[in-house]
């Protein structure tokens, strides 16, 4: 069933923070993760009409890409580990996104963003090459979205001190690309993280909310 369900993330990644969470018990489950698969199968079942919508026209004039990372901090209550999430829109379509739990335990939220930036940092190279490939791009870096300002000051800041100097030098690849001016790290309000329905569980008036921001809307609807 988990299976199942993953593939339907394909289209639908407004339940992929769930789907994730089902999928680290597979290998001792329980009464309870079943009965919490069986409630996915019915949201799912009871959302068949919804989709990921492409409008022919995007509202950013340029067409430019934008991600959005956020991480729940400490949010495995067993091995404290938080969970990475990154979308990245095309105009206002989604175009690649995840969520992940990370390998390391962070310290502070702060540093737990730095890591979701830094994993999503690797697939933002990536889909900046495929739009240059695609006549596309642009000459500047693509813009990140994080609503955490200790992890920009971070980010942009080269010298290693008491907050960083612990982390893995793999995560530090998101600020080299900064340095190279290849990617761009801005602030958003909370309330504007597309990315936070990939992090946690949400109330059901927020997660409507950026579902609809994410572009998975009732196809019926729009007929």
């Amino acid at each position: 069933m988990v299976g199942s369900l993953r593939y339907v993330c394909n289209t639908r990644p407004a339940i992929a923070y769930g789907v994730g969470l089902m999928s680290r018990y597979m290998e001792t489950p329980k009464q309870s993760h079943l009965l919490a698969v069986k409630r996915l199968l019915k949201y799912a079942k009871g959302t068949i009409g919804y989709g990921l919508i492409f409008p022919n026209k995007f509202s950013s004039p340029n067409h430019s890409m934008v991600g959005y990372f956020d991480a729940d901090w400490c949010g495995d209550k067993v091995d404290r580990k938080s969970t990475t999430c990154y979308v990245f829109m095309l105009g206002d379509a989604p175009i690649s996104w995840c969520s992940r739990k990370q390998s390391v335990v962070a310290l502070s939220s702060c540093e737990a963003e730095y890591i979701a930036a830094s994993m999503g940092a690797c697939q933002a190279l990536c889909l900046e090459t495929l739009l240059e490939e695609l006549k596309t791009g642009t000459e500047e870096g693509m813009l990140l979205m994080v609503d955490n300002k200790s992890t920009i000051n971070l980010a942009k800041n080269p010298v290693a001190h008491g907050r960083s100097k612990h982390i893995e030098t793999r995560f530090h690849f998101l600020r080299d690309q900064i340095s190279k001016r290849k990617l761009k790290l801005e602030f958003c309000r909370s309330e504007s993280q597309i990315a936070d329905i990939l992090t946690k569980p949400l109330k059901e008036e927020r997660f409507e909310e950026l579902r609809n921001k994410l572009g998975v809307k009732c196809i019926g609807k729009l007929n």
